[in-house]
Order: C-alpha cells, then structure tokens, then sequence
C-alpha cells in the first residue's frame, strides 16, 4: 500500500504527529457511515494546530483515533498515524489497539485529552485529587503523599482557589469553570507533548471562555507542549493558534497559517464561515451570509467535492464528477478545491 507506515519516510524532528490518510467509518442499523474520509495532517511540536468545522464534520473522531477511543462498531482504514514524542522516536499509533500496554502508557503520559464535557468525562463518584493522584501514580510510580502534592500544585497551576481544598471536592460540587480547569489539570498531570483540546470552553461563559483560553496559553508556553485545539469558533482559533486545519464532511478542505486562512482564504467553505462572522467596528453595516443548505445526511454523501451542494462557485459537472485536489499555496498554505487560486476577490 501506498500509505503502509513501514514505507513512509522518517519524519522530520520538528514534527510531533502525522496523520496520513486516515479513514474511520462507523457499521449501524442503516448501514456504514464515513466520518474521516481521508484525513492528513501534522503537529509540529511546541505549536497549536486550530481543528474548525461544522458539527458532524469528523473533528472528533479523528483525534479519538489518534488516543485510540474509537467506539467498538469503528472501522478504520489504512492510513496512518505516527507519533514522535522524542527526536528520533516514532510510534505507529494507528497499529496500536485501545487496549495495548504501549497505547495505555501513552495515553494519559505523552498524550493526554481535554474532553468537551467535563461533567461526564470526571467521575461523579472519586474526588477531583483521587482521579488526578491516580494518574500521577500510574505513569510516574510515585507514592500516594507525593502524587497528592503533584495534584495540589496542579490545580494551583491552573488557578483554582484553595487547591488543597479543592483535591477533596467532587464534580458536582464545582462550577463549569472550575471543573473544566480540573479536568485541565488531570490532563497535564504528566507533562504531556501533546495535549488535544476537544472544544474545552463550549459550554462555559464568555468570561470563563477568556479564562480559559489565556489559561491554556499561558500554559503551552511555559511547558512548551503542542496542542491541538478543536473548535467551531474562529475567533477562538484566531486567539489561540498557530496553524488552522478546515475540516468539512470528514476531509480537511484548507490549511494553512492563522493571517494566510484569515487575509487570504482559498476554499469557499472557509470563506463562507469567515463571511458568517459579525465584526466590531465596521462603519459600513453590512448583513451576515450564511452558507446556504445544511449539511448532507452522512449516509448520502454526495459524489466529488463534498461541498459542491453548497457552493457559490460550483462547477455543476465537474465538481459533481470529480474529488478536487490539494493545491499547495506559498507557505505551506493548502486548499482541496478545483478553483483554488482562481476564486473571485471577497469584499472586506
């Protein structure tokens, strides 16, 4: 195969994670359904990669294949996944199963997640400190008075008030906000080289959104870890990141860097969302567009370009008939579009 791990190149030192092609699809009722149709992207280490996309668009499901999460009725391809977490040192992720004693090692160690819903992601049934001692315990050997020192200092990092208190509360007794930075401070527990934020602030207050994000800078450069940080807010991305990865019906249709997909979009999906945002401090009052249609029923995807039903500058033959390809762009800009570079100049 062309995509067989054993016959990629090494990858280069500055990159943490590489996904190649990556397929996941799920077996139901109704039938197999895709939700990762393909998928290639990479880490470098030390930055933040944005994930943007509609609901259902597979962001995800691609990083639960990454922590090797996937539900039991997942069926994957043979893409590839590979993970660096030192110069010289490469693990095959997608050949590890959920279970593997390597995998569970990794998971939780080198890689840890931040899932979008804290509430049930923590046990309702251990203390915040008893669910971050354990962890600490189980990847660093240590003994229960030093992994309960790890926990308090912790989530004095991530700036809860009285952090001793705090190891011996329980989810339910904690505001959104304070279970969300918990569930932060579990996942930093080890140190990790990448940490993947699953949409972290969705379900929080403007304000406590703010927190949080600063919180989770403030906390990328002070230990140097890459994140990948999955959102359907661009703003947020535009707050956070260093590159930006568009995800539409299970296919990254643009990458590239935050100014380049900001200033100089080349896929109409992108633009499209970046048109729908409301500005602060326009003089001209303009109406907000909105992408036309929805997003197709995942077990009629339509043929070629996944977003040819919604398109303003589809081709109604060729984009129908064809997948389009990956054009590169100076700076490592990419776009999975026919017109790539040929698209019309968007008004500001």
């Amino acid at each position: 195969m062309d995509n067989d791990p054993m016959t990629l190149p090494a990858m280069p030192a500055e990159r943490l994670l590489e996904l190649q092609n990556v397929k996941v699809a799920f077996d139901t009722r109704e039938g197999r359904v895709t939700a990762v149709n393909g998928v290639s992207y990479h880490v470098n280490r030390g930055e933040v990669l944005g994930i943007v996309g509609e609901s259902g668009s597979g962001k995800s499901v691609t990083v639960r294949a990454i922590m090797r999460l996937l539900a039991r009725n997942a069926v994957e391809g043979d893409g590839a996944i590979r993970f660096s977490p030192q110069t010289g040192e490469e693990i095959t992720l997608s050949g590890l199963t959920k279970d593997n004693a390597r995998m569970r090692a990794l998971r939780g160690d080198r890689i840890a997640m931040i899932f979008q819903e804290p509430m049930t992601a923590l046990s309702p049934v251990h203390s915040i400190g008893t669910q971050i001692m354990r962890t600490v315990m189980l990847h660093r050997r240590c003994s229960r008075a030093a992994a309960r020192a790890r926990a308090a200092e912790l989530l004095g990092k991530v700036q809860l008030p009285f952090p001793e208190q705090m190891l011996d509360r329980f989810a339910h007794q904690m505001s959104g906000g304070m279970r969300q930075r918990a569930m932060i401070a579990l996942a930093l527990a080890c140190d990790p080289a990448l940490l993947i934020a699953d949409e972290p602030t969705t379900a929080l207050d403007v304000t406590t959104e703010a927190q949080i994000l600063e919180l989770l800078k403030s906390l990328q450069q002070e230990m140097g870890m890459a994140i990948i940080f999955i959102t359907h807010n661009f703003g947020v991305v535009a707050d956070i990141a260093d590159r930006v990865s568009v995800m539409y019906l299970g296919r990254i249709v643009e990458t590239g860097a935050v100014d380049d997909i900001f200033y100089n979009p080349q896929h109409p999906y992108t633009r499209a969302l970046l048109q729908s945002i409301p500005r602060l401090g326009q003089e001209k009052v303009r109406r907000l567009r909105s992408i036309r249609g929805s997003v197709p029923d995942p077990y009629h995807v339509p043929g070629g370009c996944p977003f040819h039903t919604r398109c303003d500058h589809a081709d109604p033959v060729l984009c129908a008939a064809k997948v389009p390809p990956l054009v590169p762009f100076a700076g490592g800009q990419s776009a999975l579009c026919h017109f790539a570079g040929r698209l019309p100049e968007t008004s500001p």
